[in-house]
């Protein structure tokens, strides 16, 4: 990697104390640029390249916000990168507003009902109720240890994004299954809660692929983004059954309250409901 990427990259992880996955991102995002120096017919030709390859609007942005972030720190500005800079930059691509996607009702309570059998299953069963009940991110979840469930409590303390920690609330039907699932495999508090046999973190595409192999076998499609779409699941059903905007968004731990705001926009089936009561023409 260029010397200038490298030199980049150390002032984020000693002075902002960024954290290693996003050290990674900074690492395949600067890949794209042909040069330390890049002219914005450069920037251009990347953008092309990028959606050329097959990349999705969301992940060209996902790219195009490191770029923009690199090119801000060439010009040793100590302010925040806005109208009044003269660097290049990579404008951002128009992204498509999709519906989130989430589990139904019907598919929900398939997976509550699983009868699962043996240590991996119970593993597998366990990252579903907790993912359900919970809203947590799935590297939320991998990355928990046993100490981090407060039994009595009945709370979870969360690494999150950026090295913020939080603690949410679960429900006294999750504490059952932690309780036996803990006692049974004998998880001491220094250990992963989902762990592989030699101890080591689950991995997310291991995780993924026993999610989408369970939701198959009960019959059904997994939802797109399989493993978010637990979090969108917890967060519509939260609003839904009359949380707040404000209390969920401390629960997902969003930094702004934006984010949270696009769970307000609940399924199809709740706007239909809603219209029938409130239609002129309703009887």
């Amino acid at each position: 990697m260029e010397p200038r990427f490298e030199q980049f990259i150390r002032e984020r992880q000693y002075l902002t104390n960024v954290t290693p996955a996003t050290i990674e991102w900074y690492r395949r995002c600067l890949k794209w640029l042909p040069s330390e120096c890049p002219g914005q017919a450069d920037l251009v030709a990347v953008v092309v390249r990028m959606r050329e390859k097959g990349l999705t609007a969301a992940g060209a942005n996902s790219v195009v916000r490191c770029i923009n972030a690199y090119l801000h720190w060439t010009t040793g500005s100590e302010r925040k990168c806005g109208a009044g800079c003269i660097h290049p930059r990579v404008q951002r691509l128009r992204e498509p507003h999709l519906v989130m996607p989430t589990f139904s009702d019907v598919q929900v309570k398939r997976l509550l009902a699983w009868k699962a059998k043996g240590k991996y299953q119970r593993r597998l069963q366990l990252l579903v109720l907790l993912l359900l009940d919970t809203g947590c991110r799935i590297s939320e979840a991998l990355s928990l240890r046993v100490c981090d469930v407060d039994m009595d409590n009945l709370l979870l303390t969360l690494d999150g994004k950026g090295r913020k920690q939080r603690v949410v609330p679960f429900s006294f039907e999750l504490r059952k299954v932690l309780f036996r699932y803990i006692g049974e495999f004998a998880r001491k508090p220094e250990c992963l809660l989902f762990a592989c046999r030699s101890e080591t973190t689950w991995s997310r595409r291991n995780a993924l692929r026993d999610v989408k192999a369970l939701c198959k076998d009960l019959g059904f499609v997994p939802p797109r983004r399989t493993l978010h779409a637990f979090r969108h699941s917890f967060a519509v059903n939260y609003l839904r059954r009359g949380g707040s905007v404000f209390h969920l968004q401390k629960v997902l731990g969003h930094s702004s309250l934006e984010m949270t705001r696009r769970y307000a926009n609940l399924v199809t089936a709740d706007l239909q409901a809603m219209h029938e009561r409130v239609s002129l023409l309703s009887k």
